[in-house]
């Protein structure tokens, strides 16, 4: 069982027992349903090698952790497009295109998101996807892993307030579901995803997936996995059935 840096292992085995009786698990889609952040980076760094962006040198794939990865593209405007917000919102509309056109029937979903699926509908739980991808890309993604009849609702930054690292996303599926963010927990694979489940006063359980895992805890995650298959998790999801009276199994 890995251990991550700031974490106990004790500790992280038991951190969500306190969540029993558990109502809810809610998602991020990009990155941990499926890892999808390889063709947002390749949308990305062929469309900005185009314009000439950074001196024509190519985007790196540290640059896109630190720069795009979890943002909402409205923020991603004022920050590759400083001077002209027109232009930055159809660079943006017409990278999100390239990325469907790039993933199609590629996406392949994280080790052990079925097996996880299953525990869930075992326990009758509500779901939620909480993301801050447009709707046709969240779509895309969900359909393609065949979950479009699992989940409850599909919550888009761009339909809140304010979109993530700000809780409004993960406040709004609480809404919806009406549920208690005492009784639901979050996979989250991003720094902005964390910071906003965080600040919604919820468990979020990190995916070291691509993002550096000593940024990932400094947004302050229960713990972190690899994938859905980390005896981590299992083991963190025995300790709430035992308290729930649970004795059902997922194989």
């Amino acid at each position: 069982m890995t251990t991550y840096a700031g974490e106990n292992s004790k500790e992280s085995s038991s951190s969500l027992a306190r969540l029993a009786p558990l109502q809810a698990v809610l998602f991020d889609i990009d990155g941990t349903l499926c890892d999808s952040d390889p063709f947002h980076y390749l949308a990305f760094r062929e469309m900005l090698l185009e314009i000439g962006y950074n001196g024509g040198v190519p985007v790196d794939e540290e640059w896109f952790v630190k720069t795009i990865s979890g943002k909402h593209n409205d923020d991603l405007v004022s920050v590759l497009f400083p001077n002209d917000h027109e232009k930055g919102v159809k660079f943006l509309d017409d990278k999100e295109a390239l990325f469907r056109r790039l993933a199609k029937e590629q996406l392949k979903p994280l080790n052990g998101l079925y097996k996880m699926r299953k525990w869930i509908e075992d326990r009758g739980l509500k779901r939620a996807a909480v993301t801050n991808a447009p709707r046709a890309n969240a779509e895309l993604c969900i359909n393609q892993l065949g979950l479009a009849d699992f989940f409850d609702a599909i919550i888009l930054g761009s339909e809140c307030r304010h979109a993530k690292p700000y809780p409004d996303p993960y406040l709004k599926a609480l809404e919806v579901l009406n549920i208690s963010k005492d009784h639901t927990f979050v996979f989250e694979d991003s720094i902005s995803g964390i910071k906003a489940g965080v600040a919604a006063g919820m468990s979020v359980v990190g995916l070291a997936n691509r993002n550096p895992c000593e940024l990932l805890m400094e947004a302050k995650p229960v713990f972190l996995i690899k994938d859905y298959e980390d005896p981590k998790l299992w083991a963190a999801l025995e300790e709430i059935d035992k308290i729930s009276g649970t004795k059902k199994t997922t194989t």
